[in-house]
């Protein structure tokens, strides 16, 4: 089989497979990636169990040895959107070799949550960060997930589907927009009250400015990751006053060692996966939520009756 076909312009290729345990994983997975290894020098990343990694690492046996395999991986705390920026940024560095990188991913039952609404997120946001990077990711899927939008999410969210003849067009693919409409994204946990709040209008940008850098004071982050929260949270802010409402809210919560800050605006925006794609150099608008996504640890967009939310954290 080819993971990575000749006709096709270089460019992120998502695949879906149905596996149940781990050897039926590699059994599916370990033909593709050893093709791809051999026509085109791919690496390979793994972000799966440790069974589903050692029944991974038999099948290759050691024509992959020299293969380095990175693992990369999900954190529960985090939303479906934010692992998907950081994965983006983990290949993109991984693929600037010039070697294209075959990634095996699999459902993580843990990460489901309350209604699977993660890995919902996860897929759509993937489809947007990775685009256009010479990645291949193949993720594995139980037939019969706990939750239905598990399963229907997996379907619905990858353009490809891997069998034993082969990755095929999946006819059931659709963009993340409509998948998302079925189960927006989620606001993230509640923190309680804020520390600090205010509001500010595209003349009073400053005062968000200084509150983030007193909150950062506080927080004793270091003099680099205190400037990179207020510059991210200085993007976001002055989106919302741009492009959301003439008003808008920031709040603060700064602890030891973690600072979030939470930007609220009136406005809304037709899909909250925003700033997962890096922005064409020829752009000259629309930058500030990609910056501020690689600027902090974590940035969560959804929204509310009230208007959009942003939510950015940073940990030191």
């Amino acid at each position: 089989m080819k993971v990575n076909a000749a006709p096709r312009p270089p460019g992120f290729r998502h695949a879906l497979v149905h596996a149940d345990d781990p050897a039926e994983l590699a059994a599916a997975v370990a033909p593709a990636a050893l093709a791809a290894v051999r026509e085109s020098g791919a690496q390979v990343a793994l972000d799966v169990s440790a069974e589903a990694e050692q029944a991974l690492r038999e099948a290759f046996g050691a024509e992959l040895a020299p293969v380095r395999l990175t693992a990369l991986t999900s954190s529960a705390r985090e939303s479906g959107q934010t692992v998907a920026a950081w994965r983006a940024r983990e290949l993109r560095a991984l693929s600037s070799s010039g070697r294209p990188v075959v990634v095996v991913s699999a459902h993580d039952p843990d990460l489901d949550g309350v209604d699977g609404g993660f890995w919902v997120e996860l897929e759509a946001a993937l489809n947007i960060s990775l685009a256009g990077l010479p990645v291949t990711q193949v993720c594995a899927y139980p037939r019969l997930p706990l939750h239905a939008a598990v399963g229907e999410s997996a379907t619905a969210s990858h353009p490809l589907v891997l069998r034993r003849a082969g990755a095929s067009d999946n006819p059931r693919f659709r963009p993340p927009a409509e998948v998302l409409a079925a189960l927006p994204v989620a606001p993230p946990h509640l923190l309680g009250p804020p520390d600090v709040t205010l509001s500010y209008n595209t003349f009073e940008l400053s005062r968000v400015r200084d509150a983030v850098t007193e909150a950062a004071r506080v927080c004793r982050l270091d003099t680099t990751r205190g400037e990179d929260m207020v510059q991210a949270v200085n993007e976001v802010a002055t989106n919302a006053v741009e492009h959301g409402s003439p008003e808008a809210g920031l709040s603060v919560w700064a602890r030891d060692g973690e600072l979030v800050c939470e930007v609220t605006d009136t406005g809304a925006i037709p899909l909250p996966l925003i700033g997962l794609a890096p922005p064409h150099p020829s752009q000259a608008r629309g930058r500030g939520t990609w910056i501020a996504r690689q600027l902090c640890d974590s940035l969560h967009v959804w929204r509310a009756p009230d208007g959009t939310h942003v939510r950015l954290l940073t940990r030191a």
